[in-house]
């Protein structure tokens, strides 16, 4: 009772401050969140970040909330393998052996520990040095081997050697040393991928990758749940969209036809476009070439990394094919606002499906805010 009273006292001090202006709205957006608190478990913030008493039925009825998703990836995409995903080094070395088309990788610093005679792993500045001057490597992309949302990627355009150590030239002409970039933190390595021309026209400073978003049954086939696109602003070199400041749209997945495109700056500032803001190229409408190729293309990828079964690809197209630029398997909600509807129904789907096949798995993520029993009352309805 003490519980339930602290939280409805949370709930009305929240409403409160929620950014409505007359008394009546204040307690209108009070009622409808409880509802969908005890119907969805949506959370205060999601239902605040997606301004939800605004949202369309069909977006409010399919969205899938931050604890319901937990509930069901722990179960799909187990912890014992979700590191296979999450770790871009060992991602790499598993694709590469699968036939899946991707970046070569050129090295793996990890500052731990030592591999003698590696011509792959480094442990220091010297190895590194070593290893990318024995490939004539002088371009690559730097990545953190767990990082995400696009943090601290490195383009590198040039290599001047020197002594022991490299001037390397970012994209956008600043300078540093290779021992500056290189510190506790693991590192990968990679090539840098050229994009079709029909997706550097929409902005060539950042690769403009496709979310193709995928689940494995029990009978081995994959099937496509959605797809949007995420591309960058002129000079910048990646197209994440969890702090906002690009562009997205969400891709017909069935035609490859652009559509819903936005200027995402933020939850609070989203703008409808037809073109690119920066480069004019239109984007509404166009159909990406050759796209029933490519998602048979993307399901095979699916197919051959069943470890992870509900997984979020971020995908670069190149006129070699799809190339995997990373495998998400615990992501953020933003895509169902690019969407227009969420994808609640698809994921517990497939989360229905391996449940009857008997399948354990214990969930190991952080503690989930929701009680079991609710959980399972919410899935099942």
């Amino acid at each position: 009772m003490r519980e339930y009273l602290s939280t409805l006292v949370d709930d009305i001090s929240w409403a409160r401050h929620y950014p409505t202006n007359s008394f009546s709205s204040k307690l209108k957006v009070l009622r409808d969140f409880r509802n969908l608190h005890e119907l969805k478990g949506l959370t205060r913030y999601e239902y605040q970040q997606f301004r939800f008493e605004r949202c369309p039925e069909v977006f409010r009825q399919t969205f899938l909330g931050k604890e319901e998703q937990r509930y069901y990836l722990d179960y799909l995409n187990p912890v014992k393998y979700s590191g296979l995903a999450r770790n871009k080094y060992l991602a790499h070395r598993i694709l590469e052996h699968t036939g899946v088309r991707k970046a070569e990788l050129f090295c793996y610093y990890h500052p731990e520990g030592q591999v003698l005679g590696s011509d792959l792993i480094a442990h220091d500045l010297a190895g590194v040095v070593r290893i990318l001057k024995q490939k004539n490597v002088s371009a690559c992309v730097v990545k953190e081997t767990e990082g995400f949302h696009g943090n601290n990627v490195f383009v590198i355009r040039s290599i001047l050697w020197k002594g022991n150590d490299g001037e390397v030239t970012f994209f956008n002409g600043e300078k540093k040393n290779l021992s500056e970039i290189l510190s506790d933190i693991p590192v990968i390595f990679e090539s840098e991928i050229k994009q079709t021309a029909q997706l550097s026209a929409f902005n060539e400073s950042s690769v403009n990758t496709v979310r193709f978003m995928t689940m494995l049954y029990p009978d081995g086939k994959a099937r496509l749940l959605d797809t949007f696109i995420k591309i960058g602003r002129t000079g910048k070199c990646v197209d994440n969209a969890g702090g906002g400041g690009n562009v997205d749209a969400c891709i017909d997945k069935e035609t490859g036809v652009f559509k819903y495109v936005i200027q995402f700056d933020g939850y609070e500032n989203v703008k409808d476009i037809e073109k690119h803001p920066d480069s004019g190229a239109q984007i509404a409408g166009v159909k990406i070439n050759n796209w029933e190729e490519i998602v048979k293309e993307v399901l095979h990828f699916q197919e051959c990394f069943p470890f992870i079964k509900a997984a979020g690809w971020d995908i670069a197209l190149t006129d070699d094919g799809p190339v995997v630029i990373e495998i998400n398997d615990f992501w953020d909600r933003t895509g169902q606002l690019f969407i227009r509807r969420g994808w609640r129904e698809e994921i517990r789907d497939c989360f229905l499906a391996w449940q009857k096949t008997g399948a354990q798995y214990i969930p190991y993520r952080a503690k989930n805010a929701l009680n079991k029993k609710l959980l399972e009352e919410i899935a099942n309805r």
